[in-house]
């Protein structure tokens, strides 16, 4: 098999569309079906399904692109070491590198990365920048971000991910006086019984699996968890549980870093941890990318502890 061919199916198995995966690969459309045709007579049997509107994978394209993908991330990512390894050698790991961080600690592990990163190339600087709550992804597509470091699963096809960084507890914040505040903890599925105080949520348009993160939908016994008001940051979230008017689930951090008047910060110890690590755009890792990589790694607490 030719790389190319290996690639064309990959992203159109993403995409689903063979004009969209000619312009991720500045091709032609008529070029795409010749790499589609091509590898399915290596195989000896159809990919994908093609009608006039749609293209979708068969069981086998599915099989195939399961197992091609490791490897061709595999291929991707020793390009990326060779890459940086030649650049190291050559003293050219220069630029400067835009980083997103979802929160202060995720902004904490970026800082101490950036400073190892300036000690080890002088010429590589990184600015950080805070992620937005309300739109996650929306700068690093956009390019704004080379990557950023944020709460995992991110679950978003076109983006690579992982692996886990780091790890934190779950803490519930809640009104002052409120009856878990009494308690001093909480459970998962206390969640569905909080009355006047509903979890916040995010607005519509947020990915699934970050507004899972924040508002399940559900708690692990299977019971609906009632939606409270959507928010768009955590100061805006504290003013609403200070008033009364809903429940936030947060990382542990959030006792520390947001402080509020009127804010009970409330253990959740049977809920699964919040998970941290990068997250990029999907292509070949850049030299930079590759040597941030790995400060980030070098610098982030162990897993399972803030």
């Amino acid at each position: 098999m030719e790389r190319d061919e290996v690639t064309c199916l990959l992203i159109l198995a993403e995409e689903l569309h063979f004009g969209r995966t000619a312009e991720r690969m500045h091709l032609s459309r008529a070029r795409v079906s010749q790499l589609v045709q091509r590898l399915e007579r290596r195989v000896g049997a159809p990919l994908f399904h093609r009608t006039s509107r749609t293209v979708t994978l068969t069981g086998l394209g599915r099989q195939l692109r399961d197992d091609l993908a490791p490897h061709q991330r595999a291929m991707d990512e020793a390009l990326a070491r060779a890459a940086a390894t030649a650049a190291r050698r050559a003293g050219e790991l220069r630029g400067i590198l835009h980083v997103g961080f979802s929160g202060p600690l995720a902004g904490e592990v970026v800082m101490r990365a950036a400073k190892l990163l300036g000690e080890r190339w002088p010429g590589l600087a990184v600015e950080p920048c805070e992620v937005p709550l309300a739109d996650p992804f929306g700068k690093l597509r956009a390019g704004a971000f080379d990557v950023q470091l944020a709460e995992l699963p991110a679950g978003e096809a076109d983006l690579v991910e992982g692996p886990e960084l780091f790890s934190e507890p779950r803490v519930l914040a809640v009104p002052a006086g409120h009856r878990l505040a009494l308690r001093g903890e909480a459970s998962p599925e206390d969640l569905a019984e909080l009355g006047e105080t509903p979890l916040l949520t995010l607005r519509e348009g947020v990915p699934v699996l970050c507004r899972e993160q924040l508002a399940p939908a559900r708690t692990p016994g299977g019971r609906a968890i009632p939606p409270g008001l959507p928010v768009t940051s955590v100061q805006e979230a504290l003013v609403l549980v200070a008033a009364g008017k809903g429940a936030l689930l947060s990382g542990a951090h959030a006792e520390t870093y947001f402080a509020h008047p009127g804010v009970c910060y409330v253990p959740v110890p049977e809920a699964a941890a919040l998970a941290y690590g990068l997250v990029r755009r999907r292509g070949p890792l850049a030299p930079q990318l590759q040597a941030f990589t790995e400060a980030v790694a070098g610098t982030a607490p162990p897993a399972g502890r803030p």
